[in-house]
């Protein structure tokens, strides 16, 4: 019996996480992450191993949601919009402290807002984020933006491009750098590695963002809505 009720009482609080809890606290333990950057080398450490949680809480709030069936429209934007507040939190710091070019946050800033601008644009002509009715018709285009390995290799690049800079603030940076007696040969060679990290990823942000503008932009030129129009017709015959 007493086995019966810790089973029990572990499945009520399994099912009081919901998937938006999970993406709430992601953006807390992010932002949590990038406060204690440039505070010393150990607090740039354990802003490291926060950036880690920030994307394994990424993983999770996507599995709760699959595992439970507990996805909805709601949560999808909710996603996206904790996806958006770690990139710009993240690489607007990163470069406000000189690692990185301030174009990169301003394209994280652009290509995330025209993105969403277009998927605001399908959802109120009645499409979705997944399915059957999903905005995303094309093969290739499912694949670059909603497929699991593209959604997974895309978080991993950007954990491995949060905890690379970090470790470098951490490592190779500063007065107090723990490693700071590196040579310049050896510190050039790490500012290439970062700089090299940050643009793949952008250029990968880049082409995960084109199916969408490709097959968006018929929300933007009145296409979609003249299709459903003549669908609804149709039905109506």
């Amino acid at each position: 019996m007493c086995l019966l009720r810790r089973v029990k009482a572990a499945r009520q609080v399994a099912m009081r996480w919901t998937p938006n809890k999970v993406t709430a606290m992601r953006v807390a333990v992010g932002f949590a992450a990038v406060s204690l950057f440039g505070r010393g080398p150990w607090a740039n450490l354990a802003a490291v191993g926060l950036t880690v949680a920030t994307i394994a809480l990424d993983a999770l709030d996507g599995h709760i949601a699959r595992r439970k069936n507990l996805a909805t429209p709601m949560g999808a934007q909710l996603d996206i919009l904790g996806d958006r507040m770690i990139e710009n939190v993240y690489f607007t710091y990163f470069a406000v402290v000189g690692m990185v070019s301030l174009w990169l946050p301003v394209f994280f800033f652009a290509r995330g807002a025209a993105t969403d601008f277009l998927r605001g644009l399908a959802t109120r002509s009645g499409y979705s984020g997944w399915g059957a009715n999903a905005m995303l018709k094309t093969w290739w285009g499912r694949a670059l933006v909603a497929s699991r390995w593209s959604r997974g290799l895309y978080a991993g690049m950007k954990c491995l491009c949060f905890c690379y800079l970090g470790l470098e603030l951490a490592l190779a940076r500063g007065p107090v750098a723990l490693l700071s007696a590196m040579s310049a040969d050896r510190q050039m060679l790490v500012r290439l590695g970062a700089h090299v990290l940050t643009w793949m990823t952008a250029g990968f942000c880049l082409l995960r963002g084109l199916p969408v503008v490709a097959e968006g932009w018929r929300f933007v030129s009145g296409a979609a809505p003249l299709r459903e129009a003549k669908r609804a017709a149709q039905g109506a015959l």
